[in-house]
């Protein structure tokens, strides 16, 4: 999902329509050229929230918890974020 980048002026000139794209993609908000705020679907919004970390201690986990960690790899579809990790 590639992110809208806008400037702020123009965000407010028209703001009704990147509200409409911004429920298809996100929507970025710049502020001297970086970004400051991201408007995304509400649908997104309760998603990621429902995807709050739970954080747990080694204490929590099973010895067959740990080893499934250990001999899980990610699937080929993970490359694509890879360039994420580089910034």
């Amino acid at each position: 999902m590639d992110t809208l980048k806008v400037s702020a002026a123009e965000f407010q000139r028209n703001i009704g329509r990147y509200q409409d794209l911004a429920l298809s993609r996100p929507v970025a908000v710049t502020r001297n050229g970086r970004e400051s705020t991201v408007l995304i679907s509400s649908e997104e919004y309760e998603r990621l929230k429902r995807r709050d970390r739970q954080v747990l201690g080694l204490d929590d986990f099973t010895e067959a918890d740990i080893a499934a960690l250990e001999e899980a790899r990610p699937p080929a579809e993970a490359r694509a974020f890879d360039a994420e990790l580089k910034a």
